[in-house]
């Protein structure tokens, strides 16, 4: 049985990465995303050296909207 991510860990990375306007202005403090064949690459710009995390659109979308919900504003500091 093939992997359904296979496809998007096999899509080049040759977009533009882009990262928050709330980053720090020399951009090593982010993460980054990139529109990719199926999906998105997320990675971090402090280690370029690992290899970006890919998620369909649908995956993404389910994030996003938990994130806007404020599903998650428990796991950061007051």
């Amino acid at each position: 049985m093939k992997d359904p991510k296979a496809d998007l860990y096999a899509a080049p990375l040759n977009g533009e990465w882009q990262k928050s306007s709330l980053s720090n202005s020399n951009g090593d403090v982010c993460v980054r995303l990139m529109k990719i064949d199926g999906g998105v690459a997320l990675d971090d710009s402090k280690r370029p050296d690992l290899t970006p995390l890919r998620y369909t659109r649908t995956e993404l979308a389910a994030f996003l909207q938990a994130a806007k919900a404020g599903e998650f504003d428990h796991l950061l500091d007051d």
